[in-house]
């Protein structure tokens, strides 16, 4: 059985699938909504199947429809990626390697792990994302990124996970508060203080982690403030907006403003993994991989 489809009619037909709305997706094709009806018309007609019930204004997936859209949406990711390394190839690049990373993994683990890596790979590029877990999640399923570095206990069938940085809490507070390493005695002395913490949809296993910290304390704390990211949270700890709490990690040594108090005398560490998809054809990705076997980088 021959089917006479091409690329265009995959393309076009992802469009749809991914808004299901016919004008919506024409105008993000730069095509006529007609134009791209009679595509995924004469696409169904060379399938033999349909993909979408029309009622109306409204559009659904039919089971065929939505069993495409799945494994199309993976499968041409791969291609892509497969067209894009034979350009790099052509340009005398070796690869791309795509990372999605929470904030800490940026302080020591990634630079560590790209400079030894450029040490034997000096012809790779790299591109580099902040990201919440869950969006590295999406990114390594869909695989608009390679390789992800996320604080997770778990991640869905599919991707590997491999733990490379077990460490500490630390607290932050102002550089003038009354609080330092020599009188610290446990976390209680601050039930009545203002908290700035990383926000739950950040990284909700994370967030758990550090209430198990207060749970563990035997008090809620005050949150005053939520954000998702390091610099924010030091700003505000300046500023005498609050305290916090953030992995051992995070500590900033040139900052003079705020002064971070480490606890290790509390049983509970943050655990910084590296994850990926089982799936993913980059030859890249098994090379820096190898390399994280291999090394001892935390």
């Amino acid at each position: 059985m021959s089917y006479q489809i091409e690329y265009r009619h995959l393309k076009y037909f992802l469009a749809v699938a991914e808004t299901l709305h016919f004008r919506k997706a024409a105008e993000k094709l730069f095509i006529s909504q007609p134009g791209l009806s009679r595509q995924i018309k004469e696409m169904e007609e060379n399938l033999g199947v349909k993909l979408f019930d029309r009622h109306n204004r409204h559009v659904k997936f039919t089971a065929a429809g939505l069993y495409l859209k799945d494994e199309l949406t993976k499968n041409l990711n791969s291609l892509e990626a497969i067209l894009h390394h034979a350009k790099l190839l052509e340009d005398g690049k070796d690869g791309q390697l795509n990372f999605g990373y929470v904030g800490s993994a940026m302080q020591n683990i990634i630079p560590e792990l790209l400079i030894n890596f450029t040490k034997d790979h000096p012809n790779i590029l790299f591109s580099l994302k902040e990201m919440d877990n869950n969006k590295q999640i999406e990114g390594l399923l869909c695989q608009d990124i390679d390789i992800g570095f996320v604080r997770l206990e778990r991640v869905p069938r599919g991707l590997h996970i491999k733990p490379i940085l077990k460490e500490p809490f630390c607290l932050v507070v102002p550089l003038e508060h009354q609080l330092n390493t020599s009188n610290f005695k446990q976390l209680s002395q601050l039930k009545d203080e203002h908290f700035i913490l990383f926000d739950p949809e950040y990284s909700a296993s994370y967030y758990e982690k550090v209430m198990a910290i207060f749970d563990d304390s035997g008090f809620s704390p005050i949150i005053s403030h939520n954000t998702i990211h390091a610099g924010s949270i030091y700003k505000l700890v300046e500023n005498n907006f609050g305290v916090s709490i953030v992995p051992k990690s995070l500590i900033d040594e040139n900052n003079s403003k705020i002064k971070f108090i480490e606890l290790n005398k509390i049983p509970h560490r943050t655990v910084l993994s590296v994850i990926w998809n089982k799936e993913n054809r980059n030859p890249i990705l098994n090379k820096i991989l190898a390399l994280i076997h291999n090394k001892n980088i935390n």
